[in-house]
């Protein structure tokens, strides 16, 4: 048995599997911006665990950011305070059992490769939308880390033309293509400078119920959401041209949403002469992670399985 977390900007995933991937038990708790908090509570849980179920023998993390092979978080994407922390070893000391923490998109790669939607597949990408926009690269079937453990930040892409003054991350695609980050924080910037000050909107189903309720802000906002999105898949079969690039994260479970971004990336891909050539011919396709929401837990809990049974 292992204890899988999947921890987001949000919410905190978490649940019991076994040595197969399958889930035996699962729940979520509200993402805790204080460290102390957050270890605390995710030793918690295990404990729990642990009074039904003994025999656990390790943990797998998946979190967002830049991790080190040792746990080190150089950065944690919107977690700001795990900047700089080691969470593996944090929660190795609180409850004594290995641990493995794994990027976030990484994990779902994994996931996928294991249990998903790229078996039999050694060539291809994972992009997990969310707060932010993270990316899993695996080339010849081995998950491509980078020389800092930094590749697959695909949300750090400029996609669009970049301002005058400020920061130049406002035109990134996690500003323009992420759930929380891009589509909802686009909202909440244009809202705030027609309507004053409001309460701004973080859960996107809300801005996809004002549309369908005729709000033509909340329209306008997520066509350019979907516009983004595609330039963002499109950007990524340029560079990789992998088999396919998986798309995973809670909206990615919506049929509507997979077919509506397929509508706009047909239309996108169509106005590029040189893809549009290709399309059909070497242009990856663009399909739904199978095990989303719970990928990043399953894939974590996958790293923890194989260092333990090597």
């Amino acid at each position: 048995m292992f204890v899988g977390f999947d921890i987001g900007g949000t919410t905190i995933k978490y649940g019991l599997l076994d040595e197969k991937g399958q889930i035996l038990a699962k729940s979520s708790i509200e993402t805790s911006y204080d460290v102390e908090q957050l270890i605390t509570e995710m030793a918690e849980i295990v404990a729990n665990y642990q009074i039904d179920y003994p025999e656990i023998k390790g943990i797998g993390i998946s979190a967002p950011g830049i991790i080190q092979k040792d746990g080190f978080m150089l950065t944690a994407g919107a977690i700001k305070p795990l900047y700089g922390k080691n969470l593996k070893q944090a929660l190795e000391e609180r409850c004594h059992l290995p641990v493995a923490i794994e990027n976030d998109a990484n994990a779902a790669a994994i996931a996928e490769k294991w249990l998903g939607n790229a078996r039999g597949i050694d060539n291809y990408l994972c992009l997990v939308l969310g707060t932010g926009i993270g990316g899993g690269i695996v080339m010849n079937g081995e998950v491509f880390r980078g020389a800092h453990g930094m590749a697959g930040e695909f949300g750090w892409m400029m996609i669009d033309q970049l301002p005058d003054t400020g920061d130049i991350e406002e035109v990134s695609s996690n500003k323009k293509a992420a759930v929380v980050g891009g589509l909802c924080y686009q909202y909440n910037l244009a809202r705030k400078a027609q309507e004053g000050d409001e309460l701004p909107i973080t859960d996107a189903r809300e801005l996809f119920a004002r549309e369908a309720a005729g709000e033509q802000l909340a329209h306008e906002i997520i066509e350019r959401f979907f516009v983004d999105l595609s330039v963002t898949l499109l950007n990524l079969i340029s560079c990789f041209d992998p088999e396919v690039i998986l798309v995973g994260g809670g909206i990615s479970a919506n049929p509507a949403f997979n077919q509506r971004l397929q509508g706009t990336l047909a239309n996108v891909k169509a106005r590029h002469s040189s893809i549009h050539y290709l399309d059909g011919k070497t242009i990856a396709p663009i399909r739904t992670a199978k095990l989303q929401n719970d990928a990043g837990m399953i894939g974590a809990v996958y790293e923890i399985y194989q260092q333990l049974i090597k």
